[in-house]
């Protein structure tokens, strides 16, 4: 049977005497569960769910850090968003796509439609792409007008997330493979980002509702948290994934506010670094782990 790295501690916590707590009796049985899906793939797997209704939450591998690959634009939409309702920027302005901003070798459907550039394009418009689209030329764009990956880490931080870090440009982590080690959250703190956003915590209405619509309606990959649950499941997520280096792939990520059955609601993180499995396997790992957690969170 494969195993997971032994030198990482695999731990999970499960918070008990809150709402929900009647859930407690089951918690031997879950940890039993996750642990036999983890243990079926060679990676080392974070797991961050907070249960936002009950505050219930339970995590694995939580003291690591995890590389975001493209879940960092979450964050960083969040950033730029904050910088619209302070009058710093507007949803409907307008900027100027050059040509030589449309770098070789990089995932972007913006490049795909305008391949010549010289176009111009709403802050609304590169959002969309960023977030929903995971387009990278346009997540550069928008470090870009923020002046750098440093002010969007500021902002972050200032919200009271301090366990994650965003240092590197799309453009920069492409440079490097271990760049992508820079940006980095710990599963429960990207979970606490979440359940932050869905409780309306750093935007306006009117910016928290753009934002939670780009990642409801996004065409982010449905193979992961989503694989698995109920069709009609709303899921607002995110994804991440690092290029296959050697057969591993050093990140493969989805992180999302779930909503279940009875209308309450999950911030959910599955971060798997350094996967030996296929990338097909991968995935199906994420789905796996989501179901699991779904359905104890559906039980009556």
């Amino acid at each position: 049977m494969k195993r997971v790295n032994t030198f990482l501690l695999f731990f999970l916590v499960l918070n008990a005497g809150q709402a929900f707590s009647q859930k407690t009796k089951d918690t031997a049985e879950l940890r039993k569960q996750l642990r036999a899906i983890c243990e079926k793939n060679k990676a080392t797997v974070g797991l961050g769910v907070i249960h936002i209704e009950s505050g219930d939450t339970l995590t694995i591998n939580n003291a690591l850090h995890f590389p975001m690959q493209s879940v960092y634009k979450f964050p960083q939409a969040i950033a730029v968003l904050k910088q619209v309702d302070k009058g710093a920027f507007k949803l409907n302005q307008k900027y100027h796509v050059e040509k030589t901003d449309l770098l070789d070798e990089t995932w972007s459907p913006l490049k795909k439609q305008y391949p010549e550039g010289n176009v111009d394009l709403t802050l609304a418009q590169l959002l969309d792409f960023s977030v929903s689209k995971s387009d990278n030329i346009a997540c550069d764009i928008l470090f870009k007008l923020l002046k750098g990956t440093k002010p969007v880490n500021t902002s972050i931080h200032q919200i009271g997330i301090k366990n994650m870090e965003i240092a590197a440009t799309e453009h920069e982590m492409r440079a490097d493979w271990k760049i992508q080690y820079t940006n980095w959250t710990t599963p429960l703190e990207m979970s606490r980002l979440l359940e932050g956003f869905y409780q309306k915590s750093y935007l306006s209405d009117s910016s928290n509702q753009f934002l939670m619509t780009l990642m409801i309606e996004s065409s982010n990959d449905a193979g992961r948290i989503k694989a698995l649950l109920p069709e009609n499941t709303v899921v607002a997520h995110k994804t991440g994934t690092s290029d296959n280096r050697g057969n591993t792939y050093d990140a493969c990520n989805d992180v999302g506010l779930v909503t279940l059955p009875d209308g309450t609601h999950l911030a959910l993180s599955v971060l798997v670094c350094k996967s030996f499995e296929s990338y097909d396997d991968t995935r199906k790992l994420i789905a796996a782990l989501s179901k699991a957690v779904f359905d104890f969170y559906s039980e009556k």
